[in-house]
């Protein structure tokens, strides 16, 4: 398109050159046509083609050429720029013309008004145009601006509701945990008998690593890592030692990608406690297993003795852990067994993190290394 356009721009001059039915003088074509082979320099230089122009002016046919030139003058060039050249290519052929032929005051005048005419006109236009273009650019980016800024304005709303949220968490539940953990030191500083001790002693870490995790979820702790796949085999321990039957089998190879290994401590994590809750005394099943850069995770209780096995709706819990695994690129499925059991089976992502190493989706922040 701007080839064709190129070519109009040099044919259509040069051609109404050729058609002129009075050449003032032998040299009037040839400098005219001149003009109008230098005119595909304007898009890099205008002023040069625009000079060029001149000689054929003085010969009478240089308008052609000299229409096309102003107008690229008028897109590229500043406003003093545009009014000399305006100013030289009306005053220079309009006093040739009232001087070689001595017309009257009259004629005179219309000959300096057609000159004007001529030379303003395209470099008017290029000039509007620029500015219609440059004021669609600024409306355009106010408008950027209004939307990144209302954007702003949305997320600063939400970080603060979020934050508002956060304290009363903290100041709630931190309390009562923070209550749980000293009552539990009381317990075990003041009991003789030693299981009693264990349990109390066992149930003040439990509250304090509770009270941990949720100040790292809510962001107000960032110095701990918060537990990923290597922390699997101590939840289990710790399941055990709280009396649960469990059967640990880790047949995965390597360590999984940051999002990967929180999501599956949680997945881990969360069964153990509906186990907890709803079968104590059922035995317990955890299964890790790699297969097409896939790692499953697998936790199978068996029925428990009295208690009926959880609904596979599943309460709060396991909905906010199926989102904690879809956004670490997984899925969760959670099905009553036959024989009264319940089972939950994760399948995430091996390969390459979509999750920053730092990411808090999981609760917590990675360690910094500048607080290390």
């Amino acid at each position: 398109m701007v080839i064709v356009l190129e070519f109009l721009a040099v044919v259509v001059p040069a051609a109404m050159v050729l058609l002129a039915d009075h050449v003032p003088y032998t040299w009037s074509i040839p400098t005219a046509l001149a003009a109008c082979a230098l005119l595909p320099v304007r898009r890099w230089q205008p002023s040069v083609v625009a000079l060029a122009c001149l000689p054929g002016l003085v010969g009478g046919l240089g308008w052609p050429a000299t229409v096309v030139a102003l107008y690229r003058v008028g897109r590229k060039s500043t406003a003093p720029v545009m009014i000399t050249w305006v100013a030289v290519a009306t005053v220079l052929p309009s006093t040739l013309v009232v001087v070689s032929q001595g017309l009257n005051p009259g004629a005179a005048l219309l000959t300096f008004a057609f000159s004007l005419f001529m030379a303003g006109a395209p470099t008017a236009l290029g000039a509007l145009i620029t500015t219609r273009r440059e004021l669609t650019a600024s409306l355009a980016e106010a408008s950027r601006a209004r939307i990144a800024e209302v954007e702003a304005r949305e997320d600063g709303a939400r970080a603060s509701e979020r934050a508002r949220i956060a304290r009363e968490i903290h100041d709630a539940v931190g309390h009562h945990a923070t209550l749980i953990a000293v009552e539990s030191a009381a317990l075990a500083a003041t009991t003789e008998d030693p299981a009693t001790r264990d349990t109390a002693l066992r149930l003040r870490a439990l509250a304090k690593e509770a009270l941990a995790e949720m100040r790292a979820a809510l962001g107000l702790l960032n110095t701990e890592p918060s537990p990923g796949f290597d922390g699997i085999q101590s939840l289990v321990d710790r399941a055990r030692s709280a009396g649960l039957t469990v059967r640990y089998e880790d047949h995965s190879t390597g360590l999984p990608p940051p999002a990967t290994g929180r999501a599956a401590y949680r997945v881990v994590q969360e069964a153990l406690t509906n186990v907890t809750k709803h079968a104590p005394s059922a035995p317990v099943h955890v299964r890790l297993s790699e297969q097409d850069d896939r790692l499953h995770v697998t936790v199978i209780n068996g029925p428990p003795p009295t208690l009926p096995p959880p609904s596979d709706q599943g309460g709060h819990g396991l909905h906010g852990l199926k989102e904690r695994v879809a956004q670490a690129g997984g899925t969760l499925t959670t099905t009553a067994r036959a024989d009264g059991g319940f089972a939950i089976e994760a399948t995430l992502p091996t390969g390459p993190s979509k999750v920053d190493a730092d990411d808090s989706t999981f609760g917590g922040s990675a360690r910094n290394p500048a607080n290390a």
